[in-house]
């Protein structure tokens, strides 16, 4: 029974968000995005949360997954199979781009994880940092991906159904790998890496290994992200400044605890689009008062991370998931 407990409670989760979504198209947005921004978040917390790494390129990667898919995409749907009908067809071709665009930063992650993951702390941050711009540097200059302008186009076939079972994945995998001897590896390895390598731990193999299935689910996510986009840029979504979002969302989540990457990612996608609509109602309809109003948004969404980082450091969760509070709260009363 404890088994079926996170299956019921995706089901239920999946139904009540549907059943939101189901009357505006702009909820249907925020569903979307909210869903990419988990599924970057969990994958990143493999390597900050559970193997204790610090990378901060992550949007590097998901750039990868976002551009090959897209790009992959656009061939497959000048194409026809003939034997399938065509909605069948769509559907096979996204899961193949998605796929092809996974292991495209998956190959990134272990190009860029093997000869740096044997730094530690602010080296490898560097290089992550580094290869972040790299990526956006070859696509700027790249015309096959639409250079400075980005490339435009792409089928949009992310549905609310596809990016939702992309986080029940990405979140049962988590857990269950949490729970198996390599997950108690990589938590030996954060713990204290020169004595999990003293007790025959493959340090390096395992954070690689952490790095190749992190930027794996970041290129998902790109390529989610790239087919309800339909037209990608290497600017904003793809920056130093998304990869910094995507860790903050961790951090203030609690390292190393998959629930709190989940409820961070959900409650900051959606507490910025919330201030933007109450700043609006207080500009009254007047539409440059609303918009200097709206400039208030991200410094206020700045004090209120700091606030949470002086009052609890640690996180929402810290190293805890939700269900081992519930299991903590009836020991407590037994």
């Amino acid at each position: 029974m404890k088994s079926l407990a996170p299956v019921a409670i995706a089901i239920a989760v999946l139904a009540l968000l549907q059943v939101l979504t189901a009357s505006s198209e702009y909820f249907v947005y925020l569903s979307l995005l909210v869903g990419v921004n988990v599924v970057l978040a969990v994958s990143l917390n493999v390597i900050n949360g559970m193997t204790g790494q610090f990378s901060i390129g992550h949007a590097g990667f998901m750039a990868v997954g976002a551009f090959a898919s897209a790009l992959l995409s656009q061939v497959l749907n000048q194409y026809r199979l003939g034997f399938l009908p065509e909605p069948v067809e769509h559907q096979l071709f996204f899961f193949i781009s998605l796929v092809v665009g996974g292991a495209a930063a998956g190959m990134c992650g272990f190009i860029v994880g093997l000869p740096s993951l044997r730094l530690r702390g602010d080296y490898l941050a560097i290089v992550t940092l580094g290869f972040g711009e790299i990526i956006l540097v070859v696509v700027r200059n790249t015309p096959t991906f639409g250079g400075a302008l980005g490339l435009s186009g792409t089928p949009q076939y992310t549905s609310f159904f596809s990016v939702w079972f992309a986080v029940f994945i990405v979140v049962l995998f988590a857990r269950r790998l949490l729970a198996s001897p390599h997950g108690r590896n990589l938590v030996a390895i954060r713990e204290d890496e020169v004595a999990a390598e003293a007790m025959g731990v493959d340090t390096t193999g395992y954070k690689v290994r952490a790095f190749v299935v992190s930027s794996f689910f970041a290129g998902v996510a790109g390529g989610l992200f790239a087919h309800f986009q339909s037209i990608i840029t290497p600017g904003d979504s793809f920056s130093f400044v998304k990869s910094m979002e995507i860790v903050v969302m961790i951090v203030a989540g609690g390292l190393g605890s998959t629930t709190g990457a989940v409820v961070a990612a959900v409650v900051l996608t959606l507490l910025p689009e919330a201030m933007r609509a109450v700043f609006i109602q207080i500009g009254g309809g007047n539409v440059a008062l609303a918009q200097s109003i709206d400039q208030l948004r991200k410094p206020i969404f700045g004090v209120l991370l700091v606030v949470m980082m002086l009052t609890r450091p640690q996180g929402i969760f810290g190293t805890h998931e939700a269900w081992d509070l519930f299991k903590r709260k009836k020991g407590a009363r037994a």
